[in-house]
Parts: structure tokens; C-alpha cells; sequence
């Protein structure tokens, strides 16, 4: 039985650096500091490690290859994120190494970035949305880092390049739309508030009601514990059943938006005369439904397209460029108007 091949994240962790140090080691470059690479080296050398051959092929150059740091792949966000950027992959010549996780909170980010590494990816795209404190890693693994990084789906920071829907004006123009068409009991179903984009359409919702002298009755606010039909459902009849003289609803996106409408029927009500519904997604079922979905529509697959576009130009960057400040490239959506509002 042949010997199981020792890994660079393994050599990495006996030795107390980033996987990204040892790599530097491997490839000899000169900025480690002497005591380091002779203890990297020791290890290496009692451990047997030997790079791969695709990495001694490689030697300095590029593998023509990024990663994808993901979450949620049976959801429509990032089913149709990631098609982006594989769309957008193809364009440019790179093929993409996926890592998909089951759960938001990555407990290891630092080995999965360093298992991309050995890889020889060029770069990184970290996709996993920012929900409660699941992003207080980057700022100490992230400047450990020889490869650029993009980042979806977050809120901006400082030397980092992130690519976002503006779900803030989202909420705002849904809203807006409401009060244009003289609504004014304006009921918000939120979704989590732990996710960053839960909280700027909220943001949004509540922004927009002010500036127009309208008032923000915390009695027409609801949570959903998620994003589900269910929730909304839930929401909407807690709303109703203490709030029946609301005219409208901005609901946090159109899985939650489903279940309002559910919900609006039980009630006898009639959408959108008695009391509009406008959902957040655009979905492809959204124009299908009874009555269709008036929705904030996010070019989710934009996104993803963008998202591998920035990481491109962070990888051709001359060396004296790099790393850069990092920019704060955001997208806006756009709303659909259908029957529910």
C-alpha cells in the first residue's frame, strides 16, 4: 500500500506558518525570514513532502485556475452566482476549483484557503455570505496571503475588493414605488437580521418611509427566522392579525413573498386591491405565480460575472501594484413591476 502523500497544509501546521509561507519556501522565493525556512526546510525534508507535479510544472507561473469559496449551492443565489462565474471563467480562460460548504460559518477558513493554495490557484473568490460574525477572520488570513481575493455578498472593508448587489437602494426603491402608488401603511417582513443584506434592505424600508413624512410604526415591522415561504406566511399573519388597516407590504425576498400572498388570500384579501405585496429576488417563479410577483430583480449571474471579471484584473496586476487598496464595486438592481403592486 502506497504511503499517503503528505500536504502542504500539513508541513504548515507543524510548523506554525500559513500553508501560503511554506508555498514561498517550496518555490524559493526570498521573503522569509532565514529561521523560518530553515525550519520549514527541516520539515520538509523529515516529512518526505514532495510538491506536485502539477505545482513543479508550474514552477512561478500560472495555473489558469481560481477558486470559489461557496455556500448554499441547492439555493437560487448561489446556484445562479456561481453560474456566473463559470460563465464568466470561460470567457477568460480559467478553470474553476469549487469548495462548497453546508453551513455559513466556516469554522477553518484558513485551511480551505490554504487547500486552494496548494492547489496553485491564481486567486480566490469567497462567496459565502456575511451572516453575524462568520467574516471576522479576513482581517488577520487574509494579508497572510501571496493571491488576490474577491468577496461577494459583504459589506465594504477597507484594502479589500468586494462585489455586492446595493441591496440598500433595493429597499429603497421597492418602497418607493409603494408610496408612488399611494400606499401608506407600508408593512415590512424582514428577513434574518443577521445577514448583512436582511439588514440594508431593512435599512432601505425605513429610510425611505421617513423621507417621505410617512411613520415607521415598529408594530408593521416582522422577522422571519429565515428566508423561506414559511416564514413569510408566519409573518404575514402575525401582521395581519394585529394590523389589519396596512395597505401594502415590502417583503425581504420573494421565497418570503410566497407565503405573504398565501397568507393575504386566507385572509380573504385581494392583491393587489385590498393590499400589495412586493418581494425582492425575481425569482423565475415570480412571473408565474397568482398574481404575479412585483419584485426587486438582482442579476445574481452579473454578479458572479463581475465577481470573476475584478479577480482577473487583481491577477494581471503588475507586481508593483500589488496588492491594491481594494474597491467596493456594487450593482444595482432594478424593479419589476408586475400585478402584486
Amino acid at each position: 500500500m502506497s504511503q499517503r502523500r503528505v500536504t502542504i497544509v500539513e508541513i504548515a501546521k507543524e510548523a506554525g506558518v500559513s500553508a501560503q509561507t511554506v508555498s514561498r519556501v517550496v518555490n524559493g522565493r526570498t521573503n522569509v525570514a532565514p529561521e523560518t525556512r530553515d525550519k520549514i526546510q527541516e520539515i520538509i525534508d523529515r516529512r518526505g513532502y514532495h510538491p506536485s507535479r502539477l505545482a513543479r510544472s508550474l514552477l512561478r507561473g500560472r495555473s489558469h485556475t481560481v477558486g470559489v469559496v461557496g455556500y448554499g449551492l441547492g439555493l437560487f443565489g448561489p446556484s445562479y452566482t456561481l453560474a456566473g462565474i463559470v460563465r464568466e471563467a470561460n470567457k477568460e480562460g480559467y478553470s474553476v476549483l469549487p469548495n462548497m460548504s453546508n453551513e455559513p460559518e466556516i469554522e477553518d477558513p484558513a485551511r480551505i484557503i490554504g487547500e486552494l493554495i496548494e492547489y496553485h490557484v491564481d486567486g480566490i473568490i469567497w462567496a459565502v455570505p456575511e451572516i453575524g460574525n462568520n467574516h471576522d477572520w479576513i482581517e488577520t488570513v487574509v494579508p497572510e496571503q501571496d493571491i488576490p481575493f474577491v468577496f461577494l455578498s459583504m459589506e465594504n472593508r477597507p484594502n479589500l475588493t468586494t462585489v455586492a448587489i446595493d441591496n440598500y437602494a433595493g429597499g429603497q426603491m421597492a418602497t418607493q414605488h409603494l408610496i408612488d402608488k399611494g400606499h401608506r401603511r407600508i408593512g415590512l417582513l424582514k428577513g434574518p437580521s443577521d445577514w448583512w443584506e436582511a439588514r440594508e434592505r431593512a435599512r432601505g424600508w425605513y429610510d425611505t418611509m421617513q423621507a417621505n413624512g410617512l411613520t415607521v410604526d415598529e408594530n408593521l415591522v416582522l422577522q422571519g427566522d429565515d428566508w423561506s415561504a414559511a416564514a413569510g406566511e408566519r409573518c404575514m399573519r402575525e401582521l395581519l392579525e394585529k394590523e389589519r388597516e396596512i395597505d401594502a407590504v415590502f417583503v425581504g425576498n420573494d421565497s418570503m413573498a410566497i407565503g405573504a400572498l398565501k397568507t393575504a388570500r386566507e385572509f380573504g384579501l385581494k392583491v393587489p386591491d385590498d393590499i400589495a405585496v412586493l418581494g425582492f429576488d425575481d425569482v423565475p417563479e415570480a412571473a408565474y405565480i397568482y398574481p404575479s410577483l412585483t419584485t426587486v430583480q438582482q442579476n445574481l449571474t452579473s454578479l458572479g460575472c463581475r465577481a470573476l471579471s475584478e479577480l482577473d484584473r487583481l491577477i494581471n496586476v503588475d507586481d508593483a501594484d500589488w496588492p491594491s487598496s481594494g474597491e467596493a464595486i456594487v450593482i444595482q438592481p432594478q424593479l419589476i413591476v408586475r400585478e402584486s403592486a
